[in-house]
């Protein structure tokens, strides 16, 4: 067989190994040494494979991935997360579904400090849909406000997604971030907008009984003094991490550290951490860091395995050559990763479509911070679509109520799912969106 025949096996190998349940690090190392032992031989694949466990994970960059996911540890564990949506909810009273908003502001500015999707979803189900179902609203649709902002949590800087792809694409971490924030605030603006759309137009999809516009707020002190304490934790932890990223007094990394160092003190604060909660958030971060590290590791062997067979390169080549071209292959991708997202998680999504359409978008002249970020919104979709819905399952795992059934969140979810649909195809058609920060 030729180098490029054996790619084509390896990629549905891997896929055919995922869906008996190999866990998809373990597949690819496998398919990977597989190729490239019948590309060349089982002395390269050895030698390969060592290469790659050393190139790939020796960066000091990869240091952020433990800091940022024990950040985000610490903050979920230490209550900001429902400051942040007291807070919104104080200010957003008056407003029609001003609670649906309130849950989507809160979800952005908890995505910037913690960078798990899940982590947001798990917080805020608990927070956001007792309350909005308290103050009238239908529990379908508290629920998909909650799963569908859940998902800034992966565009909004810092982002392990946006992590894994500049690792992947050999980008800069930091513009990634940069990246990240005008399509963070794009989709926050889409996600309230549906919010009042549906609120003024569709009011029996959003409340239950009709809603108390000025609700009593039970903390009665004046609003300044009120925001101060509920704002003060999330805005100095923001300041010390995006401030000092973007400002250019730190690198990712030691954002991440004096981020962690951050979280931590206010956890200790407010005493969030007694009864040995700290060593299980660190055994925690320790198993989400070196899952992720792993990954890493094995894409990295996919990606240079894919390399040698010349395969990517045929793709180029085919798809830009036809009558397809770059926004046709651009358009196949985005619905291969929808697809996939309904399947697989997010991840591993991009540990296997990624080294098999970045050569491809290199070859079409498309940016690829811009496709990055087209790429997260895509692969965030599936954190919202059945069967799989990870951030379904994790509301409802998180709420623990019976009689609420999966299918009534993934009903509540659609509309943003389609706000997200939409949100593409704005980036797709104005690039600077995404990238006039990121080239600053």
């Amino acid at each position: 067989m030729t180098g490029i025949e054996i790619g084509i096996v390896c990629v549905a190998a891997l896929i055919l190994l995922i869906s008996l349940g190999m866990p998809i690090g373990i597949g690819m190392i496998v398919v990977s040494f597989a190729g490239v032992t019948f590309i060349r031989s089982e002395a390269v694949a050895m030698r390969m494979m060592g290469s790659v466990a050393n190139d790939s994970l020796e960066e000091y960059l990869f240091a952020v991935v433990p800091l940022f996911v024990l950040m985000g540890l610490l903050v979920t564990v230490s209550g900001v997360g429902k400051d942040t949506f007291d807070l919104f909810e104080r200010l957003l009273r008056r407003v029609r579904a001003g609670l649906g908003v309130a849950t989507v502001f809160a979800n952005a500015v908890f995505a910037s400090i913690t960078g798990i999707s899940i982590a947001s979803a798990s917080v805020f189900s608990r927070v956001a849909v007792p309350e909005m179902t308290r103050h009238g609203y239908r529990r379908s649709f508290s629920t998909g406000v909650v799963a569908g902002s859940s998902v800034l949590g992966m565009l909004i800087p810092p982002s392990l997604l946006m992590i894994v792809y500049a690792v992947l694409a050999e980008e800069s971490v930091g513009r990634m971030f940069l990246a990240g924030i005008g399509p963070g605030i794009l989709l926050a603006l889409l996600f309230s907008a549906t919010i009042v759309i549906m609120a003024t137009w569709w009011k029996g999809s959003v409340f239950e009984r009709a809603p108390d516009l000025d609700p009593a707020v039970e903390d009665d002190r004046p609003l300044g003094i009120f925001v101060l304490s509920k704002g003060t934790p999330i805005i100095a932890l923001v300041a010390l991490v995006l401030g000092g990223l973007y400002g250019g007094f730190l690198n990712p990394t030691e954002a991440g550290a004096i981020g962690a160092l951050g979280a931590l003190v206010i956890a200790l604060m407010r005493r969030s951490l007694g009864g040995g909660r700290m060593w299980a958030l660190l055994v925690e971060t320790g198993q989400v860091t070196v899952s992720v590290l792993f990954l890493i590791m094995a894409a990295t062997f996919f990606s240079r395995m894919l390399a040698m067979s010349g395969l990517p390169a045929m793709l180029a080549e085919t798809l830009l050559d036809s009558s397809i071209g770059p926004y046709g292959f651009l358009l196949i991708f985005i619905g291969l990763i929808i697809l996939m997202g309904c399947l697989i998680d997010s991840i591993s999504i991009m540990l296997i479509l990624l080294p098999i359409a970045l050569p491809v978008a290199k070859a079409a002249g498309f940016d690829l911070i811009w496709f990055g970020v087209l790429t997260v919104v895509a692969v965030e979709i599936g954190l919202l679509t059945p069967p799989f819905g990870l951030s379904v399952y994790t509301i409802k795992s998180a709420i623990d109520d019976p009689t609420l059934k999966v299918g009534e969140i993934f009903r509540g979810s659609l509309p943003f799912v389609l706000a997200m649909i939409v949100a593409l195809a704005i980036l797709v058609a104005f690039p600077p969106i995404s990238v006039w920060l990121a080239r600053l």
